[in-house]
């Protein structure tokens, strides 16, 4: 894996040297454009709207539009020049709990690891934020924008977790309140009991991307030219509100008549990539 960026992590007079590295990525189907007569890819040319030229990537720039048709043209060098004491630093001002914090703000996590000569240092702030249930706020830039981030401990090591700021949150203040006033207790108490029922020990790799692994089938099914037969559409169920205490004990007795087919269940941990590998091997 390769780092994406190189700095430290600094509290108090505590300085930490460490390497930043992604912690997800995102597996999505990439489909091309044809040409739909002959199958032949379409390709997309830059070009100039003052003439309609093709401009070729050397003549490329980037520029901000200050007023409607006015621009500054900013160059690498330019952005460079740009120095805000988070430019090579995770300088964490605040700890607070991590309870505190709403979970919109927090949208991409990166691992940290540390470099020489920081490793005690990052192995105290790990194990300290372990033991308190806080996380550090800090600013940092990556890929030429500051962004508000978290450090916080996960596993063995601690994780920056880049954050939105107060101003991109938005506030759902025109969307309607669901009523509570009308829930009875005994409403409340089968709901709880249905949400006990289906309780289970986290377990993220049983979580699959479904809909991509029935497209890739599909798409191997094209071809070898095979027959695509139409699969029935699910009727969509709507809770009825008045039987809303009948529907949660008819839920709870299908739930608890399907939890040994649950537990007994294994979940597969097989990737698409080895999905399509088998059905090919098998088609040969």
């Amino acid at each position: 894996m390769r780092a994406i960026w190189k700095g430290s992590i600094s509290f108090g007079l505590v300085y930490i040297p460490i390497a930043v590295y992604p912690a997800t990525r995102e597996e999505k189907l990439s489909f091309r454009q044809l040409r739909a007569t002959d199958l032949s890819p379409i390709k997309y040319k830059k070009v100039a709207e003052a003439d309609s030229k093709e401009v070729a990537a050397d003549q490329i720039v980037k520029g901000f539009e200050y007023e409607r048709g006015q621009f500054v043209v900013m160059k690498d060098e330019d952005f460079a020049k740009v120095r805000i004491e988070s430019t090579h630093s995770i300088d964490i001002t605040d700890f607070v709990d991590l309870g505190q914090v709403d979970p919109k703000f927090f949208y991409k996590p990166y691992f940290l690891e540390p470099q020489k000569g920081g490793e005690k240092a990052y192995a105290l702030l790990h194990k300290a934020l372990s033991g308190t249930g806080k996380i550090g706020i800090a600013k940092v830039v990556i890929s030429n924008r500051e962004h508000l981030a978290s450090v916080k401990p996960d596993g063995l090591f601690l994780i920056l977790e880049l954050m939105h700021f107060a101003s991109e949150i938005l506030t759902p203040e025109e969307l309607k309140q669901a009523p509570t006033s009308a829930l009875t207790e005994k409403e409340l108490k089968m709901a709880q009991s249905l949400i006990e029922s289906m309780s289970v020990a986290w377990e993220p790799e049983k979580y699959r991307d479904e809909y991509r692994n029935a497209v890739m089938e599909l798409i191997e099914q094209k071809a070898q030219h095979k027959e695509i037969k139409d699969k029935p559409v699910t009727a969509v169920r709507t809770t009825n509100v008045v039987d809303l205490v009948k529907v949660l004990q008819e839920s709870l007795n299908r739930n608890q008549s399907l939890k040994p087919k649950r537990n007994g269940a294994r979940s597969s941990s097989r990737s698409t990539s080895t999905l399509v590998k088998q059905k090919r091997r098998a088609a040969a």
